[in-house]
C-alpha cells in the first residue's frame, strides 16, 4: 500500500501521491490520513480488520439443502409458503432458489433452468393441458 510506504519512509503523506499513482481511484484525502494514523500508533497490516456482525446466511450449505429437499418433495411451493416452512426469509429462499439452485417458475412449478428441448416441449404440452382445462 502506498501510505505504508510513504510512512515507512518518513515522507509527507498527502493525497497527491496517490492521486498520481492511482488517478480516479485513489483513496481519499481523508482515508490516506486515517490509515497513516493507524501505522503511527503501531499497524503493520494493511489488509481490512474482521468486522463484527451477523454473518451471511444466504450462501449456507444447511440453507441450500433444506430448500432443496423440500422443493423435492412438491414444486409447486411458492416462495412464501417455503420461507414459513423453513423460518428463513423470503429473500434468502428466493436467491437460494434462483442463484444456487437454478431454478425457476414455469406453470406455476420451479424448474431447473436448463432443460432439454424434450423437456421443454414436455412442459409446454402439460401447460397447453392444463390451460385447456
Amino acid at each position: 500500500m502506498c501510505v505504508l510506504f510513504l510512512y515507512e519512509t518518513g515522507e509527507e503523506c498527502c493525497g497527491n501521491h496517490s492521486k498520481k499513482a492511482f488517478g480516479v481511484e485513489c483513496l481519499s484525502d481523508r482515508q490516506i490520513f486515517r490509515w497513516h494514523k493507524a501505522f503511527a500508533e503501531g499497524r503493520e497490516d494493511v489488509n481490512d480488520e474482521n468486522r463484527a456482525g451477523r454473518p451471511s446466511t444466504s450462501s449456507s450449505d444447511d440453507n441450500v439443502k433444506s430448500v432443496r429437499d423440500l422443493l423435492n418433495t412438491d414444486r409447486r411451493l411458492s416462495v412464501h409458503l417455503i420461507s414459513e416452512t423453513l423460518d428463513i426469509t423470503k429473500t434468502i429462499v428466493h436467491e437460494t432458489v434462483s442463484k444456487s439452485l437454478g431454478m425457476r417458475k414455469v406453470c406455476a412449478k420451479l424448474v431447473p433452468k436448463v432443460l432439454t428441448d424434450d423437456q421443454k416441449a414436455r412442459r409446454v404440452e402439460t401447460c397447453q393441458e392444463l390451460l385447456d382445462t
